[in-house]
């Protein structure tokens, strides 16, 4: 299977040429354009046919002579602009009739070679997207048949499967009265080529349904397209996705087996409320996923019939340690790295009082205990923002979770930073004067812990992100005791950053690689 992105933009495309924000300056400046989202599918299916594509596929030097079907979405305007149809006819008749204000079908009658010469296109689309095309049909051309379909309904064009889904589209804050009706009936696309290579076309849509994921079960798309236009503006009530839904739905496709290790993602209808160029690149790297620039060819592998589903889980371990001072926003990066995975194993290092940590999913050892109302509404806030679907453990035995992972599990660590504290309460080592043989006793047995960690992070097989606090750069604290817990965190982060793949710092919300 080929298919040419002829756009990949949001519905403003990207830059907006009517706005000034940073990312559309960049974009202006630098590039890439982006324009308004559609793929063509072996030169045969066009789904979707916004006011760029035809101009688009010119671009890349591709005629639209050999599409057989215009697959429609929806009727936004950005998704299908119905004057092309005219356009075709003026091809094909070589003259420039208008179009008929009165046409209410196009099946033919006859043959379309007795007429034009060329062979019959089906626009295939939700109800509204085929009332929107009726007043752009030349009273003469007979070439165009004209097929509403709904969510479940399957089609057969020219040895393709195309399965259709249920998008969603319509506001997620919006009473059913006041929703906009072009969003109602929209839909998504499961196209399976002749040689077996499989393609979800997935926008427009926010998170989809329940029930349309599960038509999607064990699917292993080669190929998925999915839509990501807010970015991180995540207040936006659309249905659409942005920057914490997508990997979310990722990871919903993931748990059911309709992305699997060779699926390869590509983010489409992006928006200029996206982080620029390297950034969001970046971002969703770490969800499995890319973006590619318009006119990008993609070649899709086919499967052979009896393979098997690859593995979403990585075969060797990757260690990546995020660090950042109070509020940098590390802890928020860090999950954001995991959102994707559908089984994440999170392991909180401060131990709260409050006796069911996070429902059924939950479990809890030994640690510092938390009974500061200010610390409980932050840990409150952390769990609040974490996937329901993620296993907690409130504990700072940390070492002996590390050696016990699965190959390849994903396991948060928050953080190693409160893992230290816990392990000075635990020796009690703030009970004793420093210098004293009590104390020195206590120092010890926090080293011996920290070697422990260390080894188990160089040994274990799972797929780890820890978060830890980076000091030393302020103040010198007045207290020995702080002067310790410093100096003890600063070699503990040295020594555990030695043994990572990736180490990041966090500064402003902002992510620096080291």
């Amino acid at each position: 299977m080929e298919v040419v992105l002829l756009g990949t933009g949001a519905a403003d495309g990207w830059p907006n040429p009517w706005c000034s924000c940073t990312t559309c300056i960049r974009a202006r400046e630098q590039g890439p354009v982006r324009t308004t989202t559609s793929a063509l599918v072996d030169r045969t299916l066009l789904v979707d046919c916004g006011p760029d594509a035809p101009r688009q596929a010119d671009r890349a030097g591709i005629g639209l002579t050999g599409v057989r079907a215009i697959l429609l979405t929806h009727a936004h305007p950005d998704h299908w602009a119905p004057e092309t149809l005219l356009a075709r006819a003026w091809s094909i008749t070589g003259t420039s009739a208008a179009p008929s204000a009165t046409t209410t079908s196009v099946t033919p009658s006859v043959p379309p070679s007795a007429t034009s010469g060329r062979p019959r296109v089906r626009v295939i689309g939700p109800a509204t997207a085929i009332d929107a095309c009726r007043h752009w049909i030349a009273p003469d051309d007979v070439s165009l048949s004209l097929e509403i379909v709904t969510p479940g309904a399957m089609i057969t064009i020219e040895g393709y499967v195309v399965r259709v889904l249920a998008a969603a589209h319509a506001s997620p804050t919006l009473a059913r009265t006041s929703q906009d009706p072009l969003t109602s009936d929209a839909v998504l696309y499961d196209v399976t080529a002749p040689d077996g290579a499989r393609l979800l076309y997935a926008t427009d849509t926010g998170p989809l349904s329940d029930a349309t994921i599960e038509t999607t079960r064990g699917a292993a798309f080669d190929l998925v397209l999915l839509e990501e236009t807010f970015g991180r503006r995540s207040d936006h009530g659309t249905g659409h996705h942005d920057l914490t839904t997508f990997p979310l739905e990722l990871a919903r496709l993931r748990a059911n087996g309709a992305i699997d290790g060779r699926t390869d993602v590509v983010a489409v209808h992006l928006g200029h409320h996206n982080p620029s160029g390297a950034e969001l690149d970046r971002v969703l790297s770490h969800w499995g996923a890319r973006t590619v620039e318009d006119l990008t060819v993609i070649e899709v592998a086919t499967r052979a019939v009896d393979e098997p589903p690859r593995v979403e889980r990585p075969e060797t371990p990757c260690r990546t340690l995020i660090l950042g001072g109070a509020r940098s926003g590390k802890s928020r990066e860090a999950e954001r790295r995991l959102l994707a995975k559908s089984d994440v194993h999170y392991v909180a290092t401060a131990v709260s009082l409050d006796p069911a940590p996070q429902g059924a999913h939950a479990t809890r050892t030994d640690g510092n205990a938390m009974a500061d109302p200010e610390w409980a509404a932050r840990v409150a806030a952390h769990r609040a923002r974490r996937p329901a679907r993620w296993r907690t453990s409130e504990t700072i035995d940390v070492a002996a979770l590390l050696t016990a992972a699965e190959t390849g599990e994903p396991v948060l660590i928050d953080c190693l930073a409160l893992w230290l504290a816990g392990q000075l309460d635990r020796a009690k080592a703030w009970d004793d004067a420093p210098g004293t043989p009590p104390y020195n006793d206590a120092v010890a047995t926090v080293s011996r812990a920290i070697d422990i960690l260390v080894r188990a992070v160089r040994t274990t097989s799972a797929h780890v992100v820890m978060v830890s606090n980076e000091v030393g750069s302020g103040i010198v604290p007045d207290h020995p005791s702080g002067r310790v817990y410093r100096d003890l965190l600063g070699s503990l982060n040295m020594r555990v950053a030695a043994e990572c793949d990736v180490v990041d710092l966090v500064v402003a919300g902002r992510v620096i690689s080291l």
